[in-house]
C-alpha cells in the first residue's frame, strides 16, 4: 500500500509534469489496437430483454438500446463478441441471456452486463451433415436450433450444448406444444416426438402433417422505434476496393457479376459520407450496380471516379456528375457476353479506374472487341489503345484487366487476373508502348506455374511486387524494361542451423498488397488472413488471422493505409476493420514542431507503447535520462519509433523526464523531444 507521503509526492510530481507538458495527444489510437467499422443499416431482428433493453440485429451486426436512458451500445469482435457476421439473436427469458448464433455456426451467450461466454463446440465439430442453422426456438432455459440435419438443444443457463437430435433431414423450424417437440421440414413435412420419449432415437419421431410455413410476428411499435436509432457506421459491409487520400478512406464494394447495388462510402475519421446512389439508375437508364474500383483525383479531391459492370461514373462533392458507357464513350460491351438479344443486360467490364498525377482518368475495358486501354483527359478528350498483347485469340481483350497502379516513374501497371492468360502489364502513357509479361521465371531458373495474377504494387525502393496465387514475386526496377524479366522469389533463411531457406509466403494466394511508411509489405490473402513482412523482406513481423486476432475474416479483398497515423484498413468479405500499426510515412526533415511523443505525459495506469512520430526514414533513436544515461535505442519504422517504457534490462524506468535523441540514417543530427513518465 502506498503511504500518504509517497502518494502526496507522486501527486506533486504529476502536477509539475502536467505544467511542463500541457499538451497531450490522447486522440491517437494505441499501437496494436483494432477497430471495426460495421454497418447497422438493415434491421432484421429485434429482441426485447429485461431491464428495458432492446437487442437489435442489423446488417449482421449487434447493438443494444436502453429505453430508460436512451443509450446505444454496439458489440463486435474488438470488444466482447467472439466472432462476426451474426445470423440469429434470441433472448432467453428464463436464463436472462441473449443467444447469438454466427453464420459459421459459432455461438455466444451474453447477459445484460455484456459478459459473453463462447460455445465453439458446434462451430469446431467436424461433421458430414449440413450444419446450417435455420431457426431458433426458446423453451424454458433451453434454445432449440433447427439445423440442416435435425435439432440442437442448448442449455442457456449452463452455456453448453446439452443434446443433438440427428433426424436425417433439414429442419426449417421447430417448436414445443403440449410437451411434444415438432420439427418442420419443407421437404419432409412436420414430424413430432413426445418430450417424454427418447428424442435421440430417430425412430421415435413420427410424421404429423404436411409442412406449414412459420407465422412470424412483427412488433411494429418496436420496428418504428428502432428505425429512428442511428448507431453509426457505413451503409453496408461491402469493401471490395479502397483508397486512402487526403485524410479520407474512399471505398466501394462488389463483384462484376453479383449485382450488388452501387454505393460509395467515405470515412473522414469521424463520420461516414454516403455518395448519391438512390436515383442514379433513373438518371442513366442503366442499373447502378457492381462497382469494383475507385479512384480520387490528385489534382482535385472533390472529384472521385468508380468503375464496374456498367462503365465509369464520376462524382463531384459526393454528387453524381457523369456516366461513361457504351454509346457516349469509347467503352464497349464484353464481346463474349452480349448475344443477339438487344435487351440482354450489358457487361461493360470496366474493372479498373485510376487517375494519373495530372488528373487524367484511366480505365481498362476487358473482353472488348475494340478499345482496351482508355484515357479521359482532364479536358474531356478520349484517347484509346488496343495493344495486341492484350488480346485473347485475336478477338477479345483479356478477361479480367484490373488493379491500375501508377509508379514513381509515371508508368502504368495493371494485371489480368484470369486463369487463361495470367499476366502483368507495364504501359508507357507517353509513347503507348507496353511490356506484357505472361511467363514467370524465378532467379533459380524455375518456370512458375501461376494461374492468377491478383495485384501489383511499388515499394519505397522503386521495386515492383506482383501478388499471385503462389505467393508474392519481386521485380527489380532494373528489370522493368526487359521483355522476359527474371522475378525474385525472396528466400527466407530457416535459421535452424542449416543453409536452407524457403520462398517468402510460398503457395499463399495473395489477394491484395500495400506498402507502409517503413517500406514493410502488407499482404492480404484469400483464406489466410494478413501477413506483414519487414523492410528487408525476410522477417514475418505479423500474421493476423480471424482466429488469433480481431481480424473479421481470413478473406481479404482490399487494403489501404493512412500513412499519417499508421492505421491499416482491411476490407474483408465480412466487413471493414483496421489495425493501428507502428509505421507512418517518413518525414523529409525532422523538425522540432513535428517530432513528438504520445501519450505525454505517460500516466501510472498506462501500459501500452509510447510512440514517437515525425521521424525520417530509418532514423536512429536514443532515449536517455535527463543526465544522459542510455535506456533504449533503435531505428524508426518509416516515421515512427515505439518504446515500451522499459530500460535495456526490461525493467520499468523510474518517474522522470526522458530525452528522445534522433539522427538521420546518414548520421546527420536530427532533433530532440522529451517524454515525461510517472510511475
Amino acid at each position: 500500500m502506498m503511504t500518504g507521503s509517497r502518494k502526496l509526492g507522486k501527486n506533486i510530481l504529476m502536477a509539475l509534469i502536467m505544467m511542463l507538458f500541457p499538451y497531450t495527444y490522447t486522440n491517437a489510437a494505441g499501437i496494436g489496437t483494432w477497430r471495426n467499422y460495421l454497418s447497422y443499416h438493415d434491421v432484421t431482428q429485434i429482441e426485447k430483454a429485461n431491464n428495458n433493453m432492446l437487442y437489435v440485429l442489423a446488417s449482421n451486426g449487434l447493438y443494444s438500446y436502453n429505453t430508460n436512458d436512451h443509450s446505444l451500445q454496439t458489440f463486435d469482435k474488438t470488444n466482447v463478441l467472439s466472432d462476426c457476421e451474426i445470423l440469429f439473436i434470441k433472448w432467453n427469458t428464463s436464463a436472462k441471456r441473449l443467444l447469438i448464433v454466427y453464420s459459421n455456426g459459432n455461438i455466444d451467450i451474453m447477459d445484460n452486463s455484456a459478459n459473453v461466454i463462447n460455445i465453439s463446440d458446434y462451430y469446431t465439430k467436424s461433421m458430414t451433415e449440413d450444419k446450417t442453422v435455420n431457426d431458433i426456438y426458446m423453451y424454458g432455459k433451453y434454445a432449440m436450433m433447427a439445423t440442416g440435419f435435425g435439432i440442437v438443444q442448448i442449455n442457456i443457463s449452463d452455456c453448453e450444448i446439452s443434446n443433438t437430435y440427428n433426424l436425417g433431414f433439414n429442419v426449417n423450424y421447430c417448436y414445443v406444444q403440449n410437451n411434444t417437440l415438432y420439427a418442420a421440414s419443407k421437404t419432409k413435412g412436420i414430424y413430432k416426438c413426445p418430450m417424454t420419449d427418447n428424442l435421440l432415437d430417430p425412430n421415435n419421431w413420427k410424421w404429423h402433417s404436411a409442412y406449414v410455413a412459420k407465422q412470424t410476428e412483427e412488433n411494429n411499435e418496436l420496428k418504428e422505434l428502432v428505425s429512428a436509432l442511428l448507431p453509426g457506421g457505413p451503409k453496408n459491409n461491402n469493401f471490395g476496393d479502397m483508397k486512402f487520400s487526403n485524410g479520407k478512406l474512399y471505398t466501394c464494394g462488389g463483384n462484376i457479376t453479383d449485382r450488388t447495388p452501387g454505393c460509395i462510402q467515405v470515412w473522414d475519421g469521424n463520420e461516414w459520407q454516403i455518395y448519391q446512389d438512390d436515383d442514379i439508375q433513373d438518371i442513366t437508364g442503366l442499373p447502378y450496380i457492381d462497382l469494383v474500383s475507385i479512384a480520387v483525383d490528385p489534382t482535385n479531391n472533390r472529384h472521385v471516379a468508380v468503375s464496374g459492370r456498367m462503365g465509369v461514373y464520376e462524382f463531384m462533392d459526393g454528387k453524381f456528375h457523369k456516366h461513361h458507357t457504351e454509346g457516349n464513350s469509347p467503352l464497349v460491351h464484353a464481346g463474349t457476353v452480349k448475344d443477339s438479344d438487344p435487351n440482354k443486360l450489358l457487361y461493360i467490364m470496366a474493372q479498373a479506374v485510376n487517375f494519373d498525377n495530372s488528373g487524367n482518368l484511366w480505365t481498362l475495358n476487358s473482353i472488348s472487341t475494340n478499345n482496351i486501354i482508355l484515357k479521359l483527359s482532364n479536358d474531356y478528350e478520349w484517347t484509346t489503345w488496343k495493344p495486341q498483347s492484350l488480346m485473347y485469340n485475336n478477338n477479345y481483350g483479356l478477361e479480367n484487366l484490373t488493379d491500375i497502379m501508377f509508379d514513381s516513374r509515371g508508368l502504368m501497371w495493371f494485371v489480368n487476373d484470369f486463369y487463361r492468360v495470367p499476366s502483368v502489364h507495364c504501359f508507357q502513357p507517353s509513347t503507348g508502348g507496353i511490356n506484357s509479361i505472361k511467363s514467370f521465371v524465378n532467379q533459380d531458373g524455375t518456370s512458375l506455374t501461376i494461374t492468377q495474377v491478383r495485384c501489383v504494387a511499388e515499394d519505397k525502393n522503386g521495386d515492383i511486387w506482383i501478388g499471385t496465387n503462389i505467393g508474392p514475386l519481386l521485380l527489380s526496377q532494373n528489370s522493368i524494361s526487359e521483355e522476359n524479366p527474371i522475378f525474385t522469389q525472396v528466400k527466407v533463411p530457416r535459421n535452424d542451423g542449416t543453409n536452407y531457406a524457403d520462398y517468402l509466403l510460398s503457395g499463399v494466394d495473395i489477394s491484395c498488397m500495400a506498402v507502409d511508411g517503413g517500406n514493410r509489405k502488407w499482404f492480404g490473402t484469400y483464406n489466410n488472413g494478413v501477413y506483414l513482412i519487414s523492410d528487408d523482406n525476410i522477417e514475418q513481423v505479423q500474421h493476423f488471422t480471424a482466429e488469433n486476432s480481431e481480424l473479421l475474416s481470413n478473406n481479404i479483398l482490399s487494403m489501404a493505409i493512412n500513412d499519417v497515423s499508421g492505421e491499416v484498413f482491411f476490407g474483408t468479405d465480412k466487413g471493414l476493420c483496421s489495425y493501428m500499426s507502428d509505421a507512418t510515412a517518413a518525414a523529409g526533415e525532422m523538425e522540432k514542431d513535428n517530432v513528438y511523443a504520445y501519450p505525454n505525459p505517460v500516466k501510472p495506469d498506462y501500459a501500452g507503447l509510447i510512440t514517437v512520430v515525425g521521424l525520417s526514414m530509418n532514423a536512429d533513436v536514443k532515449i536517455t535520462t535527463s543526465s544522459g544515461a542510455l535506456v533504449a535505442q533503435g531505428k524508426s519504422n518509416g516515421g515512427t519509433f515505439t518504446w515500451d517504457g522499459n530500460d535495456a534490462s526490461g525493467n520499468r524506468v523510474a518517474s522522470g523526464v526522458y530525452m528522445v535523441m534522433t539522427a538521420k540514417e546518414d548520421g546527420s543530427k536530427g532533433c530532440v523531444c522529451k517524454i515525461a513518465i510517472v510511475n
